[in-house]
């Protein structure tokens, strides 16, 4: 595939993920969305979330849509049973890569000859080719940032935000979660608490508001 090629094909999933994204919420409840926000250490009233930035809803709203609270499927795949997308059509390959995102840390090894990044996850040990045209622009090779990945095609993209890893949230992160990060990285990466730990930390330390998200 071209570079043109890729990048159309990115666009299309890029602009199903964000839908799935937004119609998922609908089958968040709202205890769940404020449990999540005040996880994150974000503040509420009654039932509404207060002083947040859109940034940080968006790390309320991911862990809400990825997590399932315990003796309950995730509210991902409550939406994935009564969507009822025909198999192999871009909507259904789009939510099932969804249902297998991976959530990890990340450094930018090197450009793909085409399009997007190679990838290091760093608690898995393997390479993974991500197509993200705003990350493409200013993401050097060393720069590392948590972030959870889904890959409907050949290349992974962005679920929904990226946490930039800064010295100070590594901090953060061992002074919240020091039983967790005495875990093996393979199973580390795959423990939910690592996701809340690293975006309570971010919250804390105020980093989501030098995050640009650009669509």
């Amino acid at each position: 595939m071209t570079r043109t090629e890729i990048l159309t094909r990115y666009r299309r999933l890029r602009q199903i993920s964000n839908e799935h994204h937004h119609f998922v919420l609908d089958v968040v409840a709202n205890d769940v969305m404020l449990d999540c926000a005040k996880r994150l250490g974000l503040k509420t009233n009654g039932k509404s979330i207060i002083h947040c930035s859109k940034n940080e809803m968006i790390l309320v709203e991911d862990a809400a849509t990825y997590l399932p609270r315990p003796g309950r499927s995730s509210p991902i795949d409550r939406y994935a049973r009564s969507a009822g997308f025909a198999d192999g059509s871009d909507e259904a390959i789009v939510l099932d890569a969804m249902r297998n995102a991976r959530f990890s840390f990340w450094r930018v090894e090197r450009r793909h000859e085409a399009a997007g990044l190679i990838l290091r996850d760093l608690l898995r040990d393997e390479e993974t080719w991500m197509v993200d045209e705003s990350l493409e622009q200013f993401a050097k090779p060393g720069y590392e940032m948590a972030a959870r990945l889904l890959k409907p095609e050949g290349f992974a993209i962005n679920a929904r935000i990226t946490v930039p890893i800064v010295a100070e949230l590594l901090e953060e992160v061992r002074a919240r979660a020091q039983a967790l990060l005495q875990m093996q990285n393979t199973v580390l990466a795959s423990d939910p608490r690592l996701v809340i730990a690293t975006y309570r930390s971010a919250v804390a330390i105020g980093l989501m508001d030098t995050v640009l998200m650009v669509d």
